[in-house]
């Protein structure tokens, strides 16, 4: 008796043409050929993140979850993970879509919510990507025909069914926070030589308050500064060809030796494993 298909199969191709996609906005495909770790990556918004190829080790709040192709890791909240990404040993490659649920999705997906608020699970979870499917198909069709709001919809109604299946902490609203508005700041500009008085520009704060702010999140504005750059970085090392000198100029950083010493002192990573070119 022949076995029943695996009904991911034909999902995980078609997400796997999301690498090729013209139209990359809403999504990042990473991809890399080293196995590799990294340590105390800050996930800032609720995201989804697609295996395709290879494998995925997560550690969050004292929970471990270990992904293989057709299963979804589930971010629900902002948190801090420990990750180690395995390349098939076949194609030799890494190869994740990560959706972030942005603010609009995730303001939809409240206005129609209409009953309790459910149990908010863990800040992490695997789940299988087959229940996932018809939902993120819409949105990767609606994508690739520059359908926008459809898009967002489709997000909208997978957050809502997400929810459904226990994962109530993506309704709960953000504490509004200076650390963000600082975090987005940077990602728009990150070669920027910021100084604290372009943020208390941008924010009508003056700098005592900025100072005190922050301290209120545990932060330093220093600190907040060069961890977005470093996240912007590693962005660019998994989603781009570009040459470690290029990423490093892109981040403000006019010495690969520099820049390549604070990112490995803040991720326990050697950039060089991640990069693609």
């Amino acid at each position: 008796m022949n076995a029943a298909p695996d009904p991911t199969l034909p999902l995980i191709a078609q997400l796997s043409r999301l690498a090729d996609c013209d139209r990359s906005e809403g999504f990042a495909c990473v991809s890399a050929r080293r196995e590799h770790g990294a340590q105390s990556v800050d996930v800032v918004q609720p995201q989804l993140a697609i295996v395709l190829q290879g494998s995925k080790q997560v550690r969050c709040e004292g929970a471990a979850s270990s992904l293989q192709p057709g299963q979804v890791l589930l971010v629900s909240r902002a948190c801090r993970i420990d990750v180690v990404n395995v390349p098939d040993p076949h194609s030799g490659l890494y190869q994740t879509v990560i959706i972030p649920l942005c603010a609009e999705v995730l303001a939809a997906a409240r206005g129609l919510w209409q009953e309790a608020l459910p149990a908010a699970g863990h800040a992490t979870a695997a789940l299988p990507l087959a229940p996932l499917g018809p939902e993120l198909v819409r949105w990767q069709q609606a994508l690739t025909e520059g359908r926008y709001a459809e898009a967002r919809l489709a997000l909208a109604a997978l957050v809502l069914d997400l929810c459904r299946r226990g994962h109530g902490a993506l309704l709960v609203p953000p504490r509004p926070g200076v650390a963000s508005e600082v975090r987005g700041l940077v990602a728009a500009q990150p070669a920027r030589d910021w100084r604290s008085r372009d943020f208390e520009q941008a924010l009508g704060l003056s700098g005592a308050t900025l100072r005190r702010r922050l301290a209120q999140e545990g932060l330093g504005l220093r600190e907040l500064v060069a961890d977005a750059r470093l996240a912007h970085a590693m962005e660019l090392l998994y989603t781009t060809r570009l040459p470690l000198k290029t990423v490093a100029a892109r981040v403000g950083y006019r010495s690969v030796a520099s820049f390549s010493r604070r990112f490995q002192a803040r991720y326990q990573l050697d950039p060089v494993v991640i990069g693609n070119a």
